[in-house]
């Protein structure tokens, strides 16, 4: 086990990612390849927020899918990594530390931000995997004081890992496919940019950017770069893993803290 654990973070993209024969669904498939194997997973996904930091500690969590209107073959897909209760429990003593008044939940299942990037790294499911939840309403610099929280994690064998979307604005995709718009390679490239240099003033006010309302009309799928960012930041600037565009102007990059 290495001393210490990198921290990711990966665009999801659509529920089909699976399926979908896109160069981000070939880097997943080669990412743990590239990471040392973890004792277990923690995984920041956008589609779970609630009002305070929420864990899942069931000891197997049922695979949730969380999306409507896709081919039949998606809803039968399951993730069946076991769950980590005592690194639920861990992370939750991590977080009262912090000051936050953290809740277990006994019976939540894995969303698909948590299971499809999962499903394609380790397909076996032999590593236990739990998620923590995002802050609902909550900001860049809060989400990344959750990460910081929780980067004691790492020195235990935990691989801290977000999964959002680096450019998401599902009105702006094309299903067909299509020309990435300008406002979507200007966000990815400030972003790239931001990472790589450990600006923190630059990230946590981003809304300022002209682009940033049209590349994330809400914040969900960023929020837990932000997580990534507060578990990896000390190590220095992100590296950036994966880069592409699917659906026209959905971002899928990746970016990994002490790689």
């Amino acid at each position: 086990m290495p001393d210490r654990m990198p921290v990711l973070f990966v665009s999801h993209g659509a529920p089909t990612l699976p399926f979908d024969d896109v160069p981000a669904r070939r880097y997943l498939i080669e990412l743990a390849r590239k990471v040392p194997r973890p004792k277990a997973i923690l995984c920041v996904s956008a589609h779970w927020e609630a009002p305070v930091p929420s864990l899942n500690a069931a000891p197997q969590p049922g695979t949730i899918h969380d999306f409507s209107g896709f081919p039949k073959s998606l809803y039968e897909l399951t993730y069946d990594a076991p769950g980590a209760p005592e690194v639920a429990a861990r992370a939750a003593e991590l977080l009262r530390a912090a000051r936050y008044e953290p809740r277990l939940d006994a019976e939540r299942g894995r969303d698909h931000g948590a299971w499809v990037p999962a499903m394609l790294a380790w397909p076996a499911g032999e590593i236990p995997m739990i998620q923590l939840s995002l802050l609902r309403g909550k900001s860049t610099r809060e989400h990344i004081a959750l990460g910081e929280a929780i980067a004691p994690l790492r020195d235990e064998g935990i691989l801290i890992l977000g999964s959002g979307g680096a450019v998401h604005n599902l009105r702006q995709v094309s299903w067909d496919g299509g020309r990435t718009p300008r406002w979507a390679t200007e966000f990815q490239d400030w972003l790239d940019q931001s990472l790589a240099a450990n600006d923190r003033a630059a990230l946590t006010g981003y809304r300022s950017l002209d682009v940033a309302a049209m590349a994330h009309p809400t914040e969900d799928h960023l929020m837990p770069l932000y997580v990534a960012y507060g578990a990896g930041h000390s190590d220095g600037g992100a590296t950036k893993l994966h880069g592409s565009f699917t659906l026209g102007s959905l971002g899928m990059a990746s970016y990994g803290w002490g790689m």
